[in-house]
């Protein structure tokens, strides 16, 4: 059992996680491979348990805690500007999301053939990856201004790179959702900064 104060956070990590990936592969064609898998698992986990179920063990979420607590630093240098608008834009597709039910059906509905594909192929079959990408494109993307994302153009033009850039996003939206449903707000970014900034420091704790 994850203590309270780290469960409560556990979400926004998997948000932070989600933007640092896209960053990692627009910039370097590659990403950490524990991070990207357990980013794009978490899409397919509907029915948790509990919280963390939905990332599986702690350390999957290492880089979103990094990312976390480099965001919101007392030290400017840590901060990453173009980080926090992958953020601010991945929490605000959520909020579109979430007024429009219809969308929120079709998203389940999607998903849910997706886990049933996972029969057949395993779960890092590009088949997977460019399946998970068109969810993003079809439902959850035309719901606001594009996320337009800054990195090598060598690696974003490339069609797989693409796929797994729109399918971070879906995962990033995915914990959006979590981390409200557990109660997080915008707000809470601003106002409670040091508590979260403490359980993300003892999550990373934890996992070292």
């Amino acid at each position: 059992m994850l203590e309270p104060e780290i469960e409560q956070h556990l979400a926004l990590a998997g948000v932070c996680q989600a933007a640092a990936l896209v960053q990692q592969l627009a910039r370097r064609g590659q990403t950490d491979k524990q991070a990207f898998e357990a980013s794009l698992s978490s899409i397919l986990v509907t029915d948790p348990e509990t919280p963390q179920h939905v990332f599986g063990k702690l350390s999957n979420l290492e880089v979103g805690y990094q990312t976390l607590v480099g965001q919101l630093s007392d030290k400017s240098k840590t901060k990453d500007t173009e980080l926090t608008r992958y953020i601010a834009s991945i929490l605000g597709l959520e909020r579109k999301l979430s007024s429009k039910p219809a969308a929120l059906n079709e998203l389940a509905e999607r998903i849910s053939h997706v886990q049933r594909q996972l029969a057949h192929v395993d779960f890092d079959n590009a088949q997977i990856v460019a399946a998970l990408a068109s969810i993003y494109s079809d439902i959850v993307s035309p719901l606001a201004p594009r996320i337009q994302v800054a990195g090598n153009p060598d690696y974003l033009g490339q069609p797989l790179n693409q796929h797994k850039v729109r399918a971070l996003l879906l995962a990033g939206v995915r914990a959006a959702v979590m981390w409200r449903q557990m109660g997080g707000k915008r707000r809470h970014i601003l106002f409670r900064r040091k508590q979260i900034l403490h359980s993300a420091k003892q999550a990373l704790r934890f996992i070292n």
